[in-house]
């Protein structure tokens, strides 16, 4: 059972950036920028999936996880819980393990051969999918899987994650206009603070990533 005496929103986000920070999955280089699967450089760079390497923090985010779906979307609001291939499949094994519901997976594309087959496990027509995934940058990826769980006749009307970038205009109108709720528990801005209050990272560096936040199609790295 999750007890209903976790943090309030505000300070779950502040703990969720902290234990990100903690374990190394936030990463801020302005002078050598990641490159991003769009192909654009950015100074910041996010991995939830070394979260599942640490049992402590992986539980503390997962209960953080499950009371947010609770308190946000309802506490009777699902029958069945829906990873994301490849990385949200872990943590949608997790939630469903913490509210008793069935977990399935969804694939990116059909395998192929055999069945064919985009979800795996079992789901049933109407029934209430939530979909759990370990991110969303613009929420592009999301809208593929909703749309598979839904041809299955069961409905998708939200999606949890751990980190939401939070500095793209218009990710959660995009997702309202489809019928999905965005949940999450920290984002960028979240993270940022944390390293600033921590004193994570150089002055410099840390200016170099809150200008990328404010305007991360215009950024550029420093000559």
């Amino acid at each position: 059972m999750i007890p209903s005496s976790y943090p309030d929103k505000a300070e779950i986000a502040r703990l969720s950036a902290a234990m990100l920070l903690e374990i190394g999955a936030i990463a801020f280089n302005a002078r050598e920028p990641f490159t991003h699967a769009s192909g654009k450089k950015a100074p910041t760079y996010v991995d939830c999936r070394k979260l599942i390497s640490f049992p402590r923090i992986r539980s503390t985010l997962m209960d953080f996880l499950s009371v947010t779906i609770m308190r946000e979307a309802g506490f009777e609001a699902f029958d069945n819980i829906a990873g994301g291939e490849t990385a949200g499949i872990p943590f949608a094994a997790l939630v469903a393990e913490r509210l008793a519901l069935p977990m399935t997976y969804v694939r990116k594309k059909p395998k192929g051969y055999g069945r064919n087959a985009r979800i795996e496990g079992v789901m049933t027509e109407g029934q209430r999918v939530l979909l759990v995934e370990d991110l969303t940058t613009d929420g592009g990826s999301k809208l593929s899987f909703v749309d598979a769980i839904r041809e299955t006749g069961a409905t998708c009307s939200a999606t949890a994650v751990i980190f939401y970038y939070g500095i793209f205009d218009g990710v959660e109108q995009t997702l309202a206009d489809h019928g999905v709720q965005l949940l999450h528990l920290c984002t960028w801005w979240d993270v940022l603070a944390e390293a600033k209050a921590r004193g994570a990272y150089d002055a410099e560096t840390l200016a170099a990533v809150e200008a990328y936040l404010h305007d991360p199609a215009g950024w550029q790295p420093s000559a």
